[in-house]
Formats: C-alpha cells, structure tokens, sequence
C-alpha cells in the first residue's frame, strides 16, 4: 500500500470513528472551493457516506464567483447534500453597523458568521462540523479564532499544504481546484500565499526544519533567506495563543486544563 493510500484510509477512519463515538452519523463542512475543503469532502464522503454530508456553500457579495462553482462542482462529484446561503445579509448589516473598513477585520467578521451558520445547522441536521484547516495554517495562525478554526474535529490539522495538495490529487480532486492559488476569499484577488508573504512550499519547508528537525531559526540562514525564517518563525510564535485554549487564572488545587486533563471522549 501506498503512502498516500495508508494517508487516505487512516483519516477515512479518523472521521468516521470520531463521528460516531459520540453518537453522530452526519457531518457539516463549510465548502469554499478550494483544495482544503474539498479534500475533506472527499474523505468525509468515503467515511460517512454520501447521504451523511453535507457541504455548506457560504458565499459573499465580493465573493468569487468560481469558488461556488469548484464548490458546486464537488457536490456534483460525490453526490453530497448541499446548501447555498448567501451570508452577505447576515455580514453587511454588521460591517456597517460597525464602521468597519479594515480588510482583516471584514475577513474576521464574515468567517464567524459562517461558522455560526454552520453550528447551527449542525444543531439542526444532528451532525458535528468537520474542520478543514491544514497544518500549516494553524502553525502560522492564519485563521479566525471562533471562525474557520471552530470545528468538532480536524481531518487535516496535522498535514501541510503540501501534503493536502498531494493527498487531494490522489484522492481524485478536481485538478483545476488543485492547481487554483490559495484563497480564504476574504476579498477580491486575497492569497493566502500573498498574505503570508512566501509560498506555502517554502513556508513549508522552512516549519518542517523547526518542527520536525528541532532546527533553530539561525541554523536555517544557510539554506532560506533570513528575512523567510525569521517571517515565519516569528507568525509561529504570536499565533501560539490559537492553538492552545484560553488560558484561566488558576485558584483553586484542581482546574480546568491543569490538573483536571481528561481526554476529550472522557464521557463516552
């Protein structure tokens, strides 16, 4: 068996095993378009079943009009459930209410409507959010706490970019939603790669030298530019404050995600 095949039959497993432990059958993904959620479309189908998925598409006004259609192109695929709501009645009352002109902040606010839409058609469908963020985004913070970070569980939290790419072709993704640039489509013509400043190959590879080789950042000016290392060192340490829970102020001998650790399927 393949790398690849062992890649896509372990996290088929994961899903439907994390899914169904807690009593669930369904799933919800917030469907955008692009290479991460449509991979996890992909794998929650297989796990899940056709019937127990269902991809929600959330466009905006100043949303492109080709995520919906890779988006609608992926249903059509897999034959997945399926629902189109424009948040941009939900957003806009919002922006303006806030006087926000700020990209980022507009970004922020419309991620959160879209996981409010999404959680409250988990309560409605009886089904938990699959999460689609890679392990490169969460390692240099680029997502919305309480936005596309919120989800019960993560298929692809410990795979980089480049190993979504590779994962995604194999598993039969579209080639032009493989091929596409990243994009949160926060507004017209966002890249991801853009925002962070390199391409998610090099910063790939610059984290994989951190993380998996315990390289420190001086150690890597020999092989990357400084300026690329010290980039993204220094987005992995501000954003270490997302990937932990919010901190509580401890007064008591036992307390929560202290002492009191259990394991998350504790009840079950």
């Amino acid at each position: 068996m393949s790398e690849l095949a062992l890649l896509e039959r372990a996290l088929v497993y994961f899903i439907g095993e994390e899914i169904q432990k807690f009593g669930f059958k369904k799933g919800v993904i917030g469907l955008s378009g692009g290479v991460d959620s449509s991979l996890v479309a992909f794998l929650s189908a297989k796990a899940l079943g056709p019937e127990n998925v269902f991809g929600i598409i959330l466009p905006y006004r100043l949303s492109s009009a080709d995520s919906v259609e890779h988006a609608k192109m992926v249903v059509g695929i897999l034959g997945i459930n399926h629902r189109i709501i424009d948040i941009t009645p939900f957003a806009d009352p919002i922006i303006r209410g806030l006087s926000v002109e700020d990209k980022n902040r507009v970004g922020n606010i419309l991620a959160r409507i879209r996981m409010i839409v999404l959680y409250d058609l988990s309560a409605e469908l009886n089904a938990l959010v699959i999460g689609t963020s890679n392990k490169t985004e969460l390692l240099l913070g680029y997502g919305t706490l309480w936005g596309d970070l919120a989800h019960a569980i993560n298929p692809l939290g410990d795979l980089y970019k480049t190993q979504v790419w590779e994962l995604a072709r194999y598993v039969g993704v579209p080639d032009e939603i493989v091929r596409k640039s990243p994009s949160a489509d926060l507004w017209p013509g966002q890249t991801d790669e853009g925002e962070i400043g390199l391409s998610y190959r090099e910063a790939d590879e610059i984290l994989k030298e951190i993380l998996e080789n315990h390289r420190r950042p001086h150690e890597l000016y020999d092989r990357f530019p400084k300026w690329k290392v010290d980039r993204i060192y220094g987005m992995l340490k501000r954003s270490q404050f997302k990937r932990r829970p919010p901190v509580i102020a401890k007064v008591n001998r036992v307390s929560v995600n202290f002492e009191f650790i259990a394991p998350r399927d504790w009840g079950v």
